[in-house]
C-alpha cells in the first residue's frame, strides 16, 4: 500500500514507526515530518493546511490511505476533502471533529445522550461569565470553546484566577477559539486517558494511559501538552474500564451516528475518576501526545489493518493484541517551555541512548541540518522504554535520557510516579 501520514510531532513519529513496520506498506511518506520520521519514511515538504496540495500529491503518487495525526487539519475538514476526491483517510469528518474543536458541542452531546460529565454553561460575553462564576465559586474550570493548542483550559483554584481566565479569553488571547467560553464544574479525582478506535458504529478499546500535564516534578507549574506518560494505568480496573466503555464511549458513538455525524477514527477521552464514577472532562479526536508513543510500542498487532477497518466500518469483528509489559515515555523539552524557548540548539548522544534495552526514541520538534540534529520546538524528544514493570520501564527511560547530551533541554524526573508507588506498595 501507498500511505501518507500528515504531521510532524512525537505522536506522528510513533505512528510512522508503527506503520513502517507493517508488511502491507510498499511506499510511505510523511508530510512535513521531522528528523526522526525521516528514518521511517520519505518526508515531503507539503503544507498540510493546503488541502488541494495534499490531494494533488495523493493523486500523483497513487496514495491509498492518508493518516491524519494532528487535530487542526481534522477540524479544518481535510478528511471530507480527501473523501470527496476519492481518497481514503483515517480520521473524523469536520462535523465529527467538533467533539474536540468545540467544547460546547461536546457538552451538548453529553446532555442529550446522558453521558456523565461536569455541570456547565456556555457564554459569549465576559459580564455574564463573571456573574456565573460568582454564583458558583472556586475551584472552577474555564475553557475556550475552540482549539487553542492544548492551552485553552484554566483550572481556576481561586476566584481571581477564574476572573483572569475569563478576561484573557474574551480579550482575544486565543483568537476565535475564545469567542465562546465554557465554564464547568471542577471534578475532583484522578485523571486518566482512555482511547477507542471507532468506525462510525462500533468502538473497540485501545490501551489505557496516564499523562503528566504539569511542567515540573510533583505536578507543579503550568499545564503543558504533556511531559510524559505511561501505559497501562493501574487506576483503570476492569470494572472502571467497562464503565467507561458503557457510559461514555459507546453512547458517544451511538449519539454521533444518530445525529448524522458518525465518528470514525480515534476517540480520546479525558476521564476523571470521581467518587461518583468515571466522568468525561474532554474529548480529543486523535491520538494523544505523548500517550500515542506508549500505545504504539505496546501494540503487538499490525496497525494498518486496524486503521483500514476503522475507515471501512469493519471493526465489529476486529481484535487488537497488546504486549502485557508497561511502557513509559519521558518528554524532553526546550528550556523555557511552555513559555518562550530557543530553537536551533544542538542535540547529541541519541544513538547511544537508543542502545538502552527496551528503549525507543521518538522525535517531536527536531530538524536535521548539516549532519546534526537540532531542536525545533517546545517538546523536542520522547524517550520511551518497555519494561516488565513500570518501575523498570521508568529506569530504562531515564537511563536513555541521561545518555542524551542536550544542555538546552530539560525533563521531569518523576514520570510514572503513581504507578511506581503502587508497585512498591505491592512489594
Amino acid at each position: 500500500m501507498h500511505i501518507l501520514l500528515l504531521g510532524s510531532g512525537g505522536r506522528e513519529h510513533a505512528l510512522a514507526w508503527k506503520i513502517a513496520g507493517s508488511p502491507l506498506v510498499t511506499k510511505f511518506w510523511c508530510a512535513p515530518g521531522n528528523a526522526g520520521m525521516a528514518r521511517e519514511a520519505e518526508c515531503v515538504a507539503l503544507d498540510i493546511a493546503d488541502h488541494a496540495a495534499v490531494i494533488d500529491f495523493c493523486k500523483k503518487n497513487a496514495v491509498e490511505l492518508v493518516v491524519v495525526g494532528p487535530e487542526t487539519p481534522l477540524a479544518a475538514g481535510i478528511v471530507d476533502d480527501l473523501a470527496a476526491a476519492g481518497i481514503k483517510a483515517f480520521g473524523p469528518s469536520k462535523a465529527a471533529a467538533q467533539l474536540e474543536s468545540s467544547k460546547g458541542f461536546t457538552k451538548a452531546l453529553c446532555t442529550e445522550f446522558g453521558i456523565p460529565t461536569g455541570a456547565y454553561k456556555r457564554f459569549t460575553n465576559a459580564p455574564d461569565a463573571l456573574a456565573y462564576i460568582h454564583t458558583q465559586g472556586a475551584p472552577i474550570v474555564v475553557k475556550a470553546d475552540g482549539l487553542a493548542a492544548g492551552k485553552g483550559v484554566v483550572v481556576a483554584k481561586t476566584m481571581r484566577e477564574a476572573e483572569d481566565a475569563i478576561a484573557m479569553m474574551f480579550d482575544g488571547t486565543f483568537g476565535d477559539a475564545g469567542a465562546e467560553v465554557v465554564i464547568e464544574e471542577f471534578l475532583p479525582g484522578r485523571e486518566i486517558s482512555f482511547f477507542a478506535l471507532c468506525d462510525g458504529e462500533t468502538a473497540i478499546p485501545l490501551a489505557t494511559a496516564q499523562d503528566h500535564k504539569r511542567v515540573f516534578d510533583h505536578d507543579v507549574g503550568p499545564n503543558t501538552g504533556g511531559m510524559g506518560a505511561y501505559s497501562p494505568t493501574p487506576l483503570v480496573t476492569p470494572a472502571i474500564h467497562d464503565a467507561i466503555m458503557a457510559k461514555i464511549i459507546l453512547p458517544t458513538v451511538t449519539g454521533m451516528k444518530q445525529r448524522g455525524t458518525p465518528f470514525r477514527g480515534v476517540l480520546y477521552a479525558g476521564i476523571m475518576l470521581t467518587t461518583q464514577g468515571p466522568k468525561l472532562f474532554e474529548f480529543n479526536v486523535r491520538f494523544g501526545d505523548p500517550e500515542c508513543q506508549v500505545l504504539m510500542i505496546r501494540m503487538m498487532s499490525d496497525i494498518v489493518p486496524a486503521l483500514l477497518a476503522a475507515c471501512d466500518g469493519q471493526l465489529q469483528h476486529f481484535d487488537l493484541r497488546w504486549y502485557p509489559e508497561p511502557a513509559l515515555t519521558v518528554v524532553m523539552a526546550a528550556k523555557g517551555y511552555p513559555g518562550d524557548y530557543q530553537k536551533g540548539t544542538r542535540i547529541e548522544g541519541l544513538d547511544e541512548a537508543a542502545k538502552v534495552e527496551g528503549a525507543e526514541i521518538f522525535h517531536a520538534g527536531t530538524i536535521a541540518k548539516d549532519g546534526a540534529i537540532l531542536a525545533n520546538g517546545g517538546r523536542v524528544l520522547n524517550v520511551c522504554a518497555l519494561g516488565k514493570t513500570v518501575t523498570e520501564a521508568q529506569s530504562r527511560a531515564y537511563q536513555a535520557v541521561d545518555r542524551i547530551n542536550w544542555p538546552d533541554g530539560f525533563c521531569r524526573r518523576d514520570i510514572g510516579w503513581q504507578a511506581v508507588e503502587a508497585e512498591k506498595a505491592k512489594g
